[in-house]
């Protein structure tokens, strides 16, 4: 696991922040996939409605998927198109590899303190550690991985893929950016990314407390 990482500064954050700014204020698109550089985004499982996705997946042209999460269903963005011809994007020595920023947009009536990114290459099972599929694990390519509207984040690499990133407070209405790395030794098509928005337990009991 990694530790957590400082917020951003500079450019970096007037960057995100016009992402931010995009994603509240576009309309969804009606269509559920987009294609960019080379692979294919689709909201087809549900949870979400995904509104853009631009980019090529290197660390300086990292594919923006611009998502809106409601309330229900784990929200599951399934991802098409990765194989060896699709190449390492990001430089590091695995045999497949893209950057990813997601910028995701509170459609829920609660404001989340955590949110989760789990990779899977079979949807209803976690990712092992030998099925290749991981956030980069072992590079340092795209690394720490940045986020805005939380303060840090944990990488979790066994028993499953995971990263959590926490110590936010996303209101509903309010959108967050995550930028991380992903990459695949053995690729295989789909791919998927498996979102869990979280609220922290004491925080909820406080507001159920104060709601009686």
């Amino acid at each position: 696991m990694s530790g957590l990482f400082p917020r951003r500064g500079g450019r970096a954050a007037l960057a995100a922040a016009a992402l931010i700014q995009f994603a509240v204020s576009a309309s969804p698109a009606a269509a559920d996939s987009f294609a960019a550089g080379g692979l294919t985004f689709s909201d087809e499982l549900g949870g979400f409605r995904l509104v853009n996705v631009s980019g090529t997946g290197r660390l300086d042209d990292p594919f923006v998927v611009i998502e809106e999460v409601m309330e229900g269903a784990t929200a599951t963005l399934v991802i098409r198109g990765l194989s060896s011809g699709f190449g390492n994007r990001i430089g590091s020595h695995h045999l497949t590899g893209f950057a990813l920023t997601k910028v995701v947009i509170n459609r829920t009536s609660t404001t989340w303190s955590r949110y989760e990114l789990e990779l899977r290459e079979v949807k209803d099972y976690q990712s092992p550690y030998g099925d290749g599929l991981s956030f980069g694990q072992g590079g340092q390519a795209g690394r720490p991985f940045l986020a805005t509207g939380f303060a840090g984040n944990q990488e979790i690499d066994e028993p499953y893929d995971s990263v959590v990133f926490g110590g936010g407070m996303i209101r509903p209405g309010d959108a967050a950016t995550m930028a991380v790395v992903i990459t695949d030794t053995t690729p295989s098509s789909p791919i998927y990314v498996v979102q869990q928005p979280m609220q922290e337990v004491a925080a909820m009991r406080r507001s159920q407390l104060a709601a009686r």
